[in-house]
């Protein structure tokens, strides 16, 4: 397992190391321990998720209020997704950035992403699945999103695939008009959340 950060700071790219014979394949896909050595701090297991996209579902971009937020450590079991992280910190010096990696099964990976970034992904094949675990559980007072056709954010979405979303995404602010609504959270939120989060 190896972890380097993306270009969003606060979060990462986990490469993992399958194990395979005649009988099929196995994979390793959370540690908590090299995990926390990498972010600083361990991730609180509040809730699991789990969907399954057909091909051209985009879900996204999501966020949660900090405090408490809500880190993601998200895996694809099966088929092909892209997933994005971008930075809706208000005050971040990255603010509005993303990155993006794609998680498939075939060459397991996975990304984490600390309280106070959003988040998106693409099913690129039928039957995609993405797991993830969350440290806050699903509180719709909480949590917001802002639409992954914002022009000023410019997703890597590919051209040719048509794109299938949410009738709550597609009614998502942009991330000027979420911020101007005062719905995004703060980089000094996120700061003194990840600080608590180390100390504790």
């Amino acid at each position: 397992m190896e972890i380097r950060e993306l270009a969003v700071p606060d979060s990462y790219v986990i490469d993992l190391t399958p194990h395979g014979d005649t009988r099929g394949r196995f994979t390793e896909w959370y540690r908590a321990d090299l995990l926390s050595h990498a972010v600083g701090h361990p991730l609180t297991l509040a809730q699991a998720n789990h969907s399954v996209s057909t091909a051209g579902v985009l879900r996204g971009v999501h966020f949660a209020l900090v405090p408490p937020g809500q880190a993601k450590y998200v895996y694809c079991p099966a088929g092909r997704v892209l997933d994005v992280v971008v930075d809706v910190r208000v005050g971040s010096p990255t603010f509005g950035a993303h990155d993006s990696v794609l998680l498939d099964s075939e060459r397991p990976r996975a990304v984490y992403l600390a309280e106070g970034l959003g988040h998106a992904f693409l099913a690129l094949a039928d039957g995609s699945s993405v797991t993830y675990l969350v440290s806050s559980a699903y509180d719709p007072g909480r949590e917001f999103g802002i639409s992954p056709l914002d022009p000023d954010l410019a997703l890597p979405w590919p051209a040719d695939v048509a794109l299938e979303l949410s009738a709550k995404d597609r009614a998502a602010p942009t991330l000027d008009e979420a911020r101007q609504q005062d719905l995004l959270p703060t980089m000094e939120q996120s700061a003194q959340r990840y600080a608590e989060l180390r100390g504790a």
